[in-house]
């Protein structure tokens, strides 16, 4: 697997999930033509230029054939109505489509469901970057703010079309960032800050109309049943700004215990579960899991949030994507799917 994974393989494992397996109107198949009712590009937005990791690129007009790479890129795309020529297939936590639901419904809303004349080609990345079947799209545009893409990576990739780099290491680029990268990109910063506002404040409303939310602290931890390891995210992890931007607030001891902002999670002793206090917890958990699950487990059992059911788990990969590859347009879906278990764990945790 491509050393551009090597975030991701690490975050899976400790989820100790299976590695990688092998408006209407808007933009129409990456042609960058759009119709009346969908967002378009601002008249004088280019020459625009896009900072990240490995340098400076300059986008000198409107692209009209974009290429993604990694997780969240395509969403972030999608949700200024423009249909990738081509993104990755969801090759974890995916549909049947080897897509998401919030990509298939955007497709759907954009004129380009799959089967149709207008659905994006799609590439695997098992392998890691697909740089033979991106080059083959021909794309003027590629977009890689979101990922571990190398630095090598980078400028093979740039060699096809100018490149959009990661804007932070290993894959902690916030959603917000990639958004308003590609929204310069593409000339819809207007689009794009309409967007981030709006999502911002239906996340922080959670908080606002649920005072136990409000008023609890969380951990953000995987907990494996069959080795008994426990991982903690932490600083510029997904899931941390997820519940965060619920309103709700990290829990002390993983405040305490992170070495550096470059740490987006650590290890943990089960035998020390009594020490992880909060007054939630999240965990993904395999499908036959439930809260008793832990509960009936003696290590697990010492955690303070477990013993008192306050527990919030994603049994369902596709849940668990949602906030772990976070997305603008992935939040909306967990703010449906994933968010009333989170509420009724912080009335649990406050009743």
């Amino acid at each position: 697997m491509s050393s551009s994974f090597t975030r991701r393989s690490v975050v899976l494992t400790a989820l100790a999930l299976p590695a990688l397996a092998a408006c209407s109107g808007g933009d129409v198949a990456g042609t960058g033509a759009s119709d009346a009712g969908g967002s378009s590009a601002a008249a004088d937005a280019f020459p625009a230029t896009v900072e990240h990791l490995y340098g400076t690129t300059e986008i000198a007009a409107e692209p009209t054939r974009i290429a993604t790479v990694s997780w969240v890129n395509a969403d972030t795309v999608l949700a200024l109505d423009i249909v990738p020529v081509g993104l990755p297939l969801v090759e974890w936590g995916g549909n049947d489509n080897q897509s998401t639901d919030w990509i298939d419904a955007k497709l759907e809303e954009l004129g380009a469901s799959w089967g149709g004349e207008n659905a994006p080609t799609t590439y695997s990345e098992a392998d890691g970057v697909n740089t033979d079947e991106i080059a083959a799209l021909t794309p003027d545009l590629i977009i890689a703010a979101y990922s571990g893409l190398t630095e090598e990576e980078y400028a093979t990739l740039s060699k096809i079309a100018p490149t959009i780099g990661p804007l932070a290491a290993n894959y902690t680029a916030s959603w917000e960032e990639v958004l308003t990268a590609v929204g310069t990109a593409t000339g819809r910063s207007d689009a794009a800050a309409e967007l981030a506002e709006q999502l911002t404040a239906d996340l922080a409303a959670v908080g606002e109309e649920n005072p136990a939310v409000a008023g609890s602290t969380f951990i953000a931890a995987s907990l494996s049943t069959t080795d008994h390891t426990i991982s903690i995210y932490s600083g510029d992890d997904t899931r941390p700004r997820f519940f965060t931007a619920l309103g709700m607030t990290q829990a002390e001891v993983v405040t305490e215990n992170t070495a550096d902002e470059n740490t987006f999670y650590f290890d943990w002793s089960a035998e020390r579960g009594d020490e992880l206090v909060s007054d939630v917890l999240y965990t993904w958990a395999a499908a036959s899991d439930t809260v008793e699950t832990f509960q009936d487990d003696p290590l697990f059992a010492q955690i303070p949030a477990v013993a008192s059911s306050a527990l919030v788990l994603t049994p369902d990969d596709h849940q668990t994507l949602s906030n772990s590859a976070a997305s603008v347009l992935s939040l909306p879906w967990a703010l449906e799917n994933v968010v009333p278990s989170v509420i009724e764990a912080a009335q649990t945790a406050q009743a």
